[in-house]
């Protein structure tokens, strides 16, 4: 099966010296082309910086980063970021308060050279569940729900192939969380996506991912199958104990 992302003994550090802080280590995982794949662990294991490697938001890196089969060096191209984008967590924080949702996306489509700007922003809108009354709204008039649907939006902009998934629903209210996953394995399905999710909730990640890694302290310790994970087939004392913590919390 064809490759969209491949990881091959990544590490990340920052600082030098004794100030160096080895915050990834030797991780490698396979990500096949249309597969959503999670990178799960608590705050402070890795997984996000691992996204911002990948993304070039992290220079500090060693190893091998290759994306629908180009090895990746230090700075990423016009032709990385049309194929694969980013939705970070913070849905306010990732959004300029002084745009509207019109310029947001209007600047995205401009930035890759897309045509037809208006039909297209309409198509992005009614692709993430936002009608055309909200084309001229600022993000402080907009729930969480809504902001984050528009830096989805954003995201899909470029007609990419590959989604980076930063913990995309953990800032959002229980009631819009679904929501919001809903709605990206819907358009995993209609745009034939890839998926790369990080998120510290197993229930998040076995909802809306086939293979996990699990990672600790920069590490990832075991990497295994959604159905293995429902199944509590964990060999990892960490992983098991993930889903101990995260069964004792539906309880």
């Amino acid at each position: 099966m064809t490759a969209a992302i491949e990881i091959e003994s990544l590490d990340v550090w920052f600082g030098d010296g004794p100030d160096r802080t080895d915050a990834v280590k030797s991780v490698s995982f396979t990500v096949p082309v249309g597969e959503s794949f999670g990178l799960v662990g608590e705050s402070g294991s890795g997984k996000s910086t691992v996204l911002r490697a990948i993304t070039g938001l992290v220079p500090t890196w060693s190893g091998g980063i290759r994306v629908q089969g180009r090895p990746l060096g230090r700075k990423r191209d016009k032709a990385f970021y049309k194929s694969t984008q980013m939705v970070f967590q913070d849905p306010y924080a990732s959004l300029h308060p002084r745009m509207t949702v019109d310029q947001v996306l209007s600047e995205a489509l401009h930035l890759h050279g897309f045509r037809e700007i208006d039909s297209r922003i309409d198509t992005l809108l009614r692709d993430v569940g936002l009608g055309p009354g909200y084309r001229f709204r600022y993000p402080h008039q907009l729930s969480g729900g809504q902001r984050q649907r528009v830096a989805i939006a954003r995201a899909l902009a470029p007609e990419p192939k590959i989604l980076l998934l930063d913990e995309p629903t953990s800032a959002l209210d229980v009631s819009v969380q679904a929501e919001i996953l809903n709605l990206l394995t819907d358009l995993r399905t209609e745009r034939h996506l890839t998926y790369v999710m990080v998120s510290h909730d197993l229930g998040v990640v076995g909802h809306m991912c086939g293979q996990v890694a699990v990672m600790q302290h920069g590490e990832v310790v075991e990497e295994l199958g959604v159905a293995d994970m429902r199944e509590l087939k964990a060999s990892h004392p960490y992983t098991r104990h993930l889903l101990d913590s995260s069964l004792r919390s539906v309880r």
